[in-house]
């Protein structure tokens, strides 16, 4: 499974298709030049995810979901609902249309990593989130969440 940072400015093209930057394909795996591109459930952006590492959250999503119970097998739809792309000989993926229409972008976009996945912005959604007044207890989420008896490894 490929772990994947940064944060990419790109273009797409008419066709809707847009190079894949060369910091992030540097960091996938020898070989792995499929994606798997989907919406995301919680923002106004596409959610891209090397081949093996959806393939890793759909067998981890497997074993958590039971497939004879009806809320879990639309759960499970839901987050298996992707299209698989691939780079092409120039380093290009393309945007399926009907993707394309949730980012509502015709030009500029913003891969945004998570470590597991990039989040594909457009531009200006993507600024005027960052733009939001930030939350003043933030810090003290991430304590409470992140904080107690759990380590940062760096500290190890």
């Amino acid at each position: 499974m490929s772990l994947i940072l940064g944060k990419e400015y790109c273009k797409i093209d008419s066709n809707g298709r847009f190079k894949f930057p060369i910091a992030l394909k540097r960091q996938l795996e020898d070989g792995d030049n499929r994606f798997v591109i989907r919406q995301s459930l919680y923002a106004k952006c596409l959610e891209l995810w090397t081949y093996s590492s959806f393939q890793a959250e759909v067998e981890h999503l497997q074993k958590k979901l039971n497939p004879y119970k009806i809320e879990d097998r639309k759960i499970l739809r839901k987050l298996t609902d992707g299209n698989i792309i691939e780079l092409d000989t120039n380093d290009r993926l393309l945007i399926p249309a009907e993707q394309k229409d949730r980012i509502k972008s015709t030009k500029d976009i913003v891969l945004q990593s998570t470590g597991n996945y990039i989040e594909i912005w457009a531009y200006d959604t993507y600024n005027e989130m960052n733009a939001e007044t930030p939350d003043p207890d933030f810090a003290t989420k991430i304590d409470e969440r992140l904080g107690g008896e759990a380590s940062c490894p760096a500290e190890e």
